[in-house]
């Protein structure tokens, strides 16, 4: 969907809690923009599972150097990960700056506490091998308030389609 291929790639920066439906939407991102789609569960699942690492931060850094790899050979990049502090915040946005690209910032929430612990409490995982986090995981996680600009998409009592056409018409807005 990318108008010009002169035109700087966009590093997509999901945010939320898990259960929001940030991967949903990451995913139906990464596909109206010919995106390389990064998870950061699955890198870490996958640290776990081939190293046998307790994953830290690991996860996170590995991600930033594949998504500036992409992002300089002008891929745009969603980058998908709970991004819960401050500090992984303004890393991502390093790395776009590194890789000479743009950058946007997308939060999900649901913001009925109700319907996001059903979601939770009912999801399957679709990363073989990762132990999802239970409700009491979700409430007691870390998660600074936002310091920076950002789209915001609530999918609280809301379709799939009905989020993802809100925030592919607010991310066209940035382009």
């Amino acid at each position: 969907m990318r108008e010009s291929r002169f035109r700087k790639p966009i590093l997509y920066i999901f945010s939320g809690l898990p259960g929001t439906g940030k991967s949903t939407l990451a995913q139906f991102v990464a596909n109206q923009f010919d995106a390389v789609y990064l998870r950061v569960d699955t890198i870490e699942q996958a640290l776990r599972d081939i190293c046998s690492v307790d994953v830290t931060s690991e996860g996170y850094h590995l991600a930033y150097r594949i998504a500036k790899d992409n992002l300089r050979v002008g891929l745009n990049v969603v980058a998908d990960s709970c991004n819960p502090i401050e500090l992984t915040r303004r890393e991502w946005e390093q790395t776009a700056r590194e890789a000479e690209s743009d950058y946007i910032n997308i939060e999900v929430i649901c913001s009925d506490a109700g319907e996001h612990r059903v979601r939770v409490e009912t999801r399957a995982p679709n990363v073989s091998g990762l132990r999802l986090p239970t409700w009491d995981d979700v409430q007691s996680r870390e998660y600074d308030d936002w310091t920076a600009d950002r789209v915001v998409v609530d999918t609280a009592g809301r379709s799939e389609a009905e989020c993802a056409s809100e925030l592919l018409s607010e991310l066209l807005t940035l382009a």
